[in-house]
């Protein structure tokens, strides 16, 4: 199964509780999180990873 990483959006107005993304493994690996978004509310400033 490809790697996921799970977020959780900390905006005050946004609705979306979390999610997960779901990628394959020719994703470079300094990828972070600052090159995410919040699928609900676009903010990238307030997105945490969530550590399982």
């Amino acid at each position: 199964m490809p790697p996921k990483k799970e977020f959780k959006c900390t905006n005050d107005a946004c609705e979306l509780d979390m999610f997960e993304a779901h990628y394959t493994y020719d994703m470079p690996e300094d990828t972070s999180i600052e090159d995410f978004a919040c699928p609900y509310c676009g903010k990238t400033e307030t997105l945490e990873e969530i550590k399982v």
